[in-house]
């Protein structure tokens, strides 16, 4: 009888290994599609398979959420100081903002929104979003890069969406490196000493 339970216990183990492996190896192979693109705050045509300059920071939000979204936007902006400080803000590293709601968050929102957590319009932290009158499009280009990043999201029918609370750090090639807690989980010094590990 004791072997049986010393069999089921290293079953349950390796299940429970193999379950982690699988989603490990998953994450290190997820790859934003180079045909991904986008509307920036600013009407401009932003494409990921032509942006392999630098890191990125990216946060998935919705202008409406009330609380998750725009507590992660503000420890980016804290981060942003610190980057800022360090020198690789904007030369080593960008942050991405993009809205799951391409059908409210129009261009002026997204830039009422960032002017309201005081950022600049630097060209080194874009907001994106989908063209409203082709939401069908939008939504396309949206899931491409949510699928890829096993980022999950869903509109119940009253506009405040159930989403998962995950920031995301990629590469130069838009690979994936790590990702981080949303809200008041976003650890600003662990998300910080992963971008300087990568970069140094």
């Amino acid at each position: 009888m004791k072997r049986v339970y010393i069999i089921c216990s290293l079953a349950v183990l390796l299940g429970i290994a193999g379950g982690i492996s699988f989603f490990l190896i998953r994450d290190a192979n997820a790859a934003i599609p180079a045909n991904t693109t986008f509307i920036t705050q600013n009407g401009e045509t932003f494409n990921f398979g032509k942006d392999k300059t630098k890191l990125k920071l990216i946060e998935f939000i919705y202008t409406h959420c009330p609380d998750v979204c725009p507590t992660t936007t503000q420890k980016m902006v804290d981060l942003k100081k610190d980057l800022l400080k360090k020198g690789i803000y904007g030369k080593d590293i960008e942050f991405v903002t993009i809205t799951i709601d391409p059908y409210r968050d129009t261009t002026a929102i997204l830039q009422e929104y960032k002017q309201g957590f005081g950022i600049k319009n630097d060209n080194n932290w874009l907001f994106l979003t989908g063209e409203k009158q082709q939401i069908t499009e939008s939504q396309k280009q949206l899931h491409k890069i949510t699928d890829a990043l096993q980022f999950q999201y869903k509109d119940p029918g009253n506009g405040q969406f159930i989403h998962s609370t995950f920031t995301y750090l990629v590469d130069e090639n838009n690979k994936f490196i790590a990702k981080f807690p949303m809200g008041t989980e976003f650890n600003k010094q662990d998300v910080y000493n992963k971008i300087i590990d990568k970069i140094e």
